[in-house]
């Protein structure tokens, strides 16, 4: 038991070449070696776990190393690489600035410094987590840092760079450490594994790889986690139990469920979530981002993006074929929705059961079957009409055409000498009735029902036209008629509370002006006007314009005339003024007597 050392202990790189995901820093540091040019300072800054400690102590070994290799590498045979080794070298020191933080500490260090070193070239000063030292030990330090021994190399390390003095940062090299990427992660492991003769597949790889969020040492804490939990055959349904992680499989029978309008089954998933215990805001992430992943798919030029192992591409492809582009992107829209307001839920499981219900319902939607069919009669004047319009009660008229009944004027599709043919005539080709100029759709009347004369077509044709058409020519709306109009207004608006009491209380005048009446209304400030100007003001001039049955009617609003009112006298000063303002004898007393006013 003694004997046993943690992966990110055992597997820590011991050559720059066994550094993962930091390609770019390792290549200008080994150039930086092998010309010489060697800065007396580095700051070292990325995300916890990514290598910044291991390339400090790397190159801190490299410098020092009495025969390097041709790639720059420590050769680990010489004096200074196994006192290093050993924890016994006088040339490379580590402080821990975490606890080591006050003034005290550094100018310990600072003595330190000027001592040249005993084997090999450098002193180097490794300081990690270097934001934690005060301001007061920054200060102590810059003086030192600036200009240093020729044999005094610093290299610090932080997470968070932020926090660090500009004038330290001013006098440092800086190297930003990336977060490493989930296959590079994934291959580490599986050699990892391997050496450790542990069985364990891609998909299990995968998982413990985004789990630990671009770093390695996280990485392999995790692998030991779960080879501790599972032995040396790691199963992938045993390490989503271990992490708590939800399994890919909800996620793909949730989107079938939505593409079948399921709702229930839907439902029945996540309540299965939760019931294993779950978080519920971690289910609509894992949602949004299959869905995300579906989309990538879904564009075969950006496989690239997508972090999973070839099985699971597989199978994300296939899912996203059957998945309209339109349906993922208002699936992803309702996702991410639900997480922004999931906490602002009073219920929120309710919450996200109504986005799931929504989700279900994207693929059939009302809007999506609204438009009804045109519906073709022939042109026989005797044969019945299938259509009415939409507000026709559904009444039966079985009246038939007269021989020379005239065409309607909106049907003008229907040429005028079917009305004449007689009923033994061979009916010409089936053509269709275009709409009437209303906004509404047409109803399909059951071939039960009685038919429709051509007459009753014309009639209600003529009516549908005259009131739905704007006419050029209509009468301005007296005073009266507009006052009443908006006096329903707050009605009208008593979904939108704010715009409903603002509009009671609201002081307005009519005026005429250029042949229209035009109703001015006030609000409190330019606020108020500009948001009812800009999202309000059409839809209040429009359900007016149709309430008087004239557009020659106008609605504008404006800002409240502010009362100047007269300031109120304050200081003694003042108020003597207003007083000698008011009474005359009160100045003439106190111009008699000399009196001060101040």
């Amino acid at each position: 038991m003694s004997d046993y050392i943690v992966s990110a202990r055992k597997y820590r790189p011991d050559s720059f070449e066994t550094l993962i995901g930091q390609d770019n820093i390792v290549q200008t540091l080994k150039n930086s070696i092998k010309r010489g040019k060697l800065a007396h300072a580095y700051l070292f800054c990325g995300p916890r776990g990514v290598g910044k400690t291991t390339t400090a102590r790397l190159f801190a070994k490299a410098i020092n190393c009495a025969n390097p290799t041709k790639d720059m590498d420590p050769c680990g045979e010489c004096e200074s690489c196994k006192s290093f080794e050993e924890g016994r070298s006088y040339c490379i020191h580590e402080l821990d600035a975490a606890s080591n933080n006050g003034v005290d500490d550094i100018k310990n260090l600072m003595d330190q410094v000027q001592i040249p070193p005993q084997v090999g070239k450098y002193s180097v000063y490794i300081i990690d987590e270097v934001h934690m030292l005060s301001t007061a030990a920054f200060n102590a330090f810059l003086k030192t840092l600036e200009e240093p021994p020729a044999h005094a190399i610093f290299i610090l390390a932080t997470t968070e760079k932020h926090k660090i003095l500009p004038t330290i940062l001013s006098r440092c090299q800086t190297y930003d450490f990336n977060r490493i990427s989930v296959p590079d992660i994934v291959r580490n492991l599986r050699m990892i594994a391997t050496k450790e003769n542990v069985s364990i597949d891609d998909e299990s790889l995968h998982v413990i790889a985004q789990k630990a969020d671009g770093a390695m040492r996280d990485a392999l804490t995790i692998f030991d986690q779960t080879v501790a939990f599972c032995g040396t055959d790691v199963k992938y349904s045993e390490v989503l139990k271990n992490l708590n992680v939800i399994d890919y499989e909800y996620s793909f029978s949730l989107v079938d469920a939505f593409l079948a309008g399921d709702y229930g089954t839907a439902l029945e998933k996540f309540d299965e979530i939760l019931s294993k215990g779950f978080n519920a805001l971690h289910f609509v992430a894992a949602l949004s981002s299959h869905l995300r992943d579906l989309m990538v798919a879904k564009n075969g030029g950006i496989d690239n993006l997508l972090e999973l192992p070839d099985s699971l591409k597989t199978r994300y492809r296939e899912q996203a074929d059957r998945c309209p582009t339109a349906f993922l992107f208002d699936a992803l829209t309702t996702t991410t929705q639900c997480e922004a307001g999931y906490k602002m839920a009073v219920n929120p499981r309710l919450h996200i059961e109504y986005s799931l219900m929504k989700l279900s319902f994207l693929m059939k939607a009302p809007s999506n079957a609204s438009v009804a069919p045109k519906a073709t009669v022939p042109v026989n004047a005797s044969a019945a009409v299938s259509e009415v319009p939409a507000k026709a009660e559904p009444a039966a008229v079985a009246s038939e055409a007269p021989a020379k009944a005239e065409p309607a004027p909106a049907a003008s599709e229907v040429p005028t000498k079917a009305a004449s043919e007689p009923e033994s005539a061979s009916p010409a080709p089936a053509v269709s009735i275009s709409e009437a100029p209303a906004p509404r759709p047409r109803k399909k009347v059951p071939k039960s029902g009685a038919s429709l004369s051509l007459n009753s077509i014309q009639e209600e044709s003529e009516k549908k036209v005259t009131s739905s058409a704007i006419r050029e020519e209509d009468d301005m709306p007296d005073e009266d008629a507009v006052v009443e109009a908006w006096k329903e207004m707050p009605e009208y608006c008593a979904k939108q509370p704010r715009l409903s009491s603002t509009l009671q209380n609201a002081e307005y005048s009519i005026a005429e002006k250029d042949g229209c009446k035009i109703l001015t209304f006030n609000v409190d400030n330019v606020a108020q006007q500009t948001w009812i100007r800009e999202r309000q003001l059409h839809a209040l001039e429009g359900y007016l314009q149709k309430k008087l049955g004239s557009t020659k009617f106008r609605l504008d609003v404006d800002v409240k005339p502010t009362e100047q009112k007269e300031m109120a006298p304050y200081t003694d000063e003042e108020k003597a003024k207003a007083l000698m303002k008011e009474n005359g004898e009160v100045g003439n007393l106190i111009k008699d007597f000399g009196l001060e006013t101040k």
